[in-house]
Parts: C-alpha cells; sequence; structure tokens
C-alpha cells in the first residue's frame, strides 16, 4: 500500500506536477510534461486506490462522490503544498488525478512571465481580462499571480468564485473574500447571480466553464467591474471563436459588440520544457484590445486578429511564434521544442533556420 502523504511530499520535493492513480497500476507521474511511470513502487489494486481517494475525502466530498462519481477538490498537505485533486470511476473502480498547487504566491518575474505587459493590464479597473491555455498550461498560475498583483498594488474588494480554490489570498492593500462551490454557495450560477450585489471592483470566476459562466462575466464587465477567469483554448483567436460560438448563432453579432466594447486582453499561455530537460518556461501570446483588434471583433474577421498581434509590440502585444522564438535566441529551448509548441511550425521553422544562417526569413 502506497503512503499517500509520504508520496506527495515526494512529489513537491522532485518538481512532479501531476500524479495519477488508476486499479492495476502504477502511480503514473507527470514530470516536466513528460509521463513518467513509477515502477519503483507496487502497482495499486482497486482497494489500494479506494483507500487513497477516501483518505483525502471528508464525509461532505465522499457523500457528494459516492452521489456523482466524479469529483473536483482541494486537499492540502500542511506545510508542504496545496493539490488540486479529481476523483472518478474507470471500469468500475476508482481512479483519482492530483495535480501540485504552490502553496507561495509567486511574482511575475519568479515566473517568467511578461511583466509590462502584465503591469499595463494590471492598471485597467474595469472590462474583461482572460487567461487563456490547455489543461497543464499554468494559466490558473498566471492568474492568481496577476490577482495578487492586482492585491498589492490597489485598493480594491475583491470577490471569486472558484471550485475549488486552489491558492489562498491574504488582504493587502485589497480586500479579497474567496468562495469554493460546494463549500460556500451551492453552484457558479448560484453564486454568479449574487455577486454584483457584494460590492466587488474586481470578480474572479475561477474557469469560464459553459454558457452562463460567460454571460455573467461579459455582463459584470460591461457594469463596470474588473473581471478575470481562465478559459480552456489554445490561443487568443481559438478565445474569441468559442466565446462567439459558446453562444446561440442570432447572438453572435451581439456577442462580438459586447466583447469589442468591454474586452481589455488576452493572456494566452504554453509550458515549454527547457534546453536541459529540468524545468519549463511559459511561452505567452499576448492581445490587448484596441481600435484594430475591436475593429476585426465587430467585423466578424477573428482570422485577421493574428496579424494585428504580430505587428502590435508598442501596444504589448504578441504572438506565440514571437515568443518562442525570443526563448529559442535567449537558450532556454531548443528549436524542436520551439516548433513542437509552434502555432505555425513550419514559418517558425524557416525563422529558426533563418538565424542559424545568417538569413532574413
Amino acid at each position: 500500500m502506497v503512503d499517500i502523504s509520504n508520496l506527495l511530499k515526494l512529489m513537491v520535493k522532485k518538481d512532479i506536477s501531476d500524479i495519477h492513480f488508476k486499479a492495476e497500476s502504477y502511480p503514473a507521474l507527470r514530470l516536466h510534461g513528460s509521463m513518467i511511470m513509477a515502477n519503483s513502487l507496487p502497482k495499486l489494486s482497486a482497494e489500494d486506490v479506494k483507500t487513497i481517494a477516501y483518505q483525502i475525502m471528508n464525509e461532505q466530498q465522499a457523500k457528494e462522490f459516492e452521489r456523482e462519481l466524479e469529483l473536483d477538490m482541494a486537499y492540502s498537505l500542511d506545510g508542504i503544498s496545496r493539490f488540486r485533486v479529481n476523483i472518478f470511476r474507470q471500469k468500475r473502480t476508482i481512479g483519482l488525478s492530483l495535480r501540485v498547487v504552490p502553496m507561495k504566491l509567486h511574482t511575475f518575474e519568479e515566473l517568467n512571465l511578461p511583466v509590462e505587459s502584465l503591469k499595463k493590464l494590471g492598471a485597467e479597473s474595469r472590462g474583461l481580462i482572460l487567461f487563456a491555455g490547455i489543461t497543464g498550461a499554468g494559466k490558473t498560475t498566471t492568474m492568481n499571480s496577476f490577482l495578487h498583483y492586482l492585491n498589492s498594488a490597489h485598493s480594491f474588494r475583491i470577490v471569486t468564485v472558484e471550485d475549488p480554490i486552489e491558492f489562498y489570498h491574504t488582504d493587502v492593500k485589497s480586500t479579497i473574500v474567496q468562495r469554493e462551490v460546494g463549500h460556500d454557495t451551492k453552484s457558479f450560477p448560484m453564486a454568479l447571480k449574487h455577486i454584483l450585489r457584494q460590492d466587488p471592483d474586481v470578480v474572479v470566476i475561477g474557469e469560464m466553464r459553459d454558457l452562463e459562466a460567460m454571460q455573467a462575466g461579459i455582463m459584470a464587465a460591461e457594469t463596470g467591474h474588473l473581471v478575470l477567469s481562465t478559459i480552456h483554448t489554445m490561443d487568443t483567436v481559438q478565445t474569441f471563436d468559442r466565446l462567439v460560438d459558446s453562444h446561440p448563432a442570432h447572438q453572435h453579432v451581439q456577442v462580438r459588440q459586447q466583447l469589442a466594447n468591454c474586452l481589455k486582453g488576452i493572456v494566452g499561455q504554453r509550458l515549454v520544457s527547457s534546453k536541459d530537460g529540468k524545468s519549463r518556461f511559459p511561452a505567452s501570446e499576448i492581445l490587448m484590445n484596441n481600435s484594430l483588434i475591436r475593429a476585426q471583433l465587430l467585423d466578424g474577421k477573428l482570422g485577421e486578429v493574428y496579424k494585428v498581434l504580430e505587428k502590435g509590440a508598442y501596444y504589448g502585444m504578441r504572438t506565440f511564434d514571437q515568443d518562442l522564438l525570443r526563448l529559442y535566441q535567449e537558450g532556454k529551448i531548443d528549436s524542436k521544442a520551439a516548433i513542437d509548441n509552434s502555432t505555425t511550425p513550419q514559418d517558425l521553422a524557416l525563422r529558426i533556420q533563418g538565424l542559424s544562417t545568417g538569413t532574413a526569413v
């Protein structure tokens, strides 16, 4: 039987980001983006995995899991770390996945994030700011670093709705209220319905998972609040597509108009393995809403947005490919990692080839 506490401590010490348990298998670990089987440990039986799951659930969580067959939760190992946990059923047995959530809130500099662009967005007092990326891209960590910056730089009243709460914030210059679905409120829709009555300057929606969350976020931004959220998309252009296409077709023009007026920025993120394979660096795509972006949105020419990003360095904008090229030029990542994470791999490969041969592309 695996000692879950010792294994989680080792996970944090070795910089392992995720661990997965299922019956009749070794624990699976994700290290710097790669999956590794912990075959030095015994295979886990169905009963072993069940025991681990019930060790970390409280009574209320166990009842919810037994009712819904799915559970999202947070788990704390005192003084070590917090973990985001998903418990589920598979092949009539229990499985679970845990992700490390650092105890410390990091600064932009510590996370190798685009400092000037984020500080520029941090000067906004109203509107919608989204943090986009696939699972494991670090978008929640980046959003919480941004929230910590707001908390430290401004005197705001901040209200969050999260499922679950991953990072705990304490008041600095701002006062911050964090509400967790299932513990502090019955549901996202219920919390979002009442959130504007709580006198917030800043509203944080943990994730824009569905139409209701999107509509609530846009409405809050339109009524003079600063709204932060994460969204599960590949890049900034796909973020626009997701926000618009999630609405009924007859509302698409209206949604584009709303976004043109209330959107302040989108921060896209991908985590890229370092040259030595011992860490990962964030590659960022930054969109700042301006008259050019607004015009493309209103005209429905979302494909043209990428061209605006490429030429928008003055406004703090950049594409993923531009940032990947920067990381390559600085020697932080190799050419394969850059091309593998590129939006337009062939174009980036030509640009890298041009650098190595001294030929401009």
